[in-house]
């Protein structure tokens, strides 16, 4: 009897051991150590690497041209006629919250001339107002305190923190900024800048751009001249290629954004131009499928989606390396081409190796 109880108080005995010793493994090791309050809740996961590497890839990247100020004008005997357009191209990176946390902006201001007797007449270069610098003149002919460069970059810091309502309310009169932008350094219309980073956040996504990395907007214009005929109207045809990008401390594409805005200035043989200011100017991304390519060129794919092709080739590769990317016959090499661009790239290439 007695070596019965003492069997049954030993078993009851291990089974409180049993349980006591589960209750100690979950409650410190689970409950109160690493894995709640040690290196999941407190450390590394919530408040360590992880967190912070999903913030840093939450920026969203966005970039936009918008077209203004075209204008035309006859040729006359003492004075060619001419063709202007304005192309402004913006790129913003935006945060979770909707905020712009850096932009970068130029502008490609081109004019084109034609002759009294109907011949293109051929630019010797072309420069965006940023690449003009001190060049632009606007201190030494104007009478600005700054320089056009110096300008947008006041701008560029002014929309640094704010949403896309906040930039825009940014607006006084006759275009200028209100007295935040003025006191910072940008005393110039920025309609044509607003506009522009208005479309640049709405076309923004989601990428792998951190608040480390730069942005960057270059644009390169290349001319095709046609004189007029008794059977056709010449022509004074200027290509805006831009291109938008993160860069990162070591030079390389983080995210890219091409595009491409394309205005033929026509004219007579008498110097009368024939270009219909009043019809709205498209991007080539904007214009989409009406592009043509697919329907009318035979190409596989679209303009934009070349496009994007070439952009993705950009990801990982410096200004230097990208130069590389045309083949003498302005195609893309092997490798671009395989990626599914196939049109020509040199006005991709002369954008994008400027950054």
């Amino acid at each position: 009897m007695k070596k019965t109880l003492v069997i049954a108080l030993c078993l009851v005995m291990a089974i409180c051991a049993l349980f006591a010793g589960c209750t100690n493994t979950t409650d410190p090791a689970v409950t109160d150590g690493n894995a709640t309050e040690g290196n999941a809740t407190e450390g590394n996961a919530t408040e360590g690497n992880v967190v912070d590497n999903v913030v840093e890839s939450t920026l969203k990247f966005g970039s936009a041209v918008y077209v203004s100020n075209l204008a035309v004008t006859d040729a006359t005997e003492d004075k060619d006629g001419s063709g202007k357009i304005d192309v402004t191209v913006a790129a913003v990176t935006v945060d979770a919250d909707g905020k712009i946390v850096a932009c970068a902006l130029d502008t490609a201001s081109n004019t084109v001339n034609f002759t009294f007797d109907g011949k293109a007449v051929a630019n010797e270069e072309f420069k965006t107002k940023y690449e003009l610098g001190a060049d632009y003149n606007m201190v030494a002919y104007g009478g600005a305190e700054k320089e056009w460069f110096e300008q947008a970059d006041a701008f560029e810091s002014v929309v640094a923190g704010k949403t896309l309502d906040e930039v825009k309310a940014l607006v006084a009169e006759e275009n200028k900024g209100n007295d935040e932008v003025v006191a910072a350094g940008c005393t110039i219309m920025i309609n044509e800048f607003v506009a522009a980073v208005e479309k640049a956040y709405n076309a923004a996504v989601v990428t792998d751009i951190t608040a480390a990395d730069t942005l960057k907007v270059t644009a390169a214009t290349e001319q095709t001249c046609t004189d007029a005929t008794e059977e056709k109207d010449g022509s004074n045809k200027v290509s805006t290629t831009v291109f938008a990008a993160a860069v990162d401390a070591e030079g390389k594409v983080v995210a890219a954004a091409s595009d491409c805005v394309e205005v033929s200035f026509t004219f007579d043989m008498n110097g009368v131009a024939t270009f219909d200011t009043t019809k709205e100017v498209l991007s080539k991304k904007e214009q989409g499928f009406d592009y043509g390519m697919v329907a009318y060129g035979g190409a596989e794919k679209e303009w934009f989606e070349q496009a994007a092709a070439f952009d993705a080739a950009c990801i990982g590769r410096t200004a230097d390396e990208i130069a590389g990317f045309v083949a003498e016959d302005g195609k893309g090499v092997a490798d671009i081409q395989s990626a599914g661009c196939t049109i020509d790239v040199s006005g991709f290439v002369k954008a994008a190796s400027k950054i």
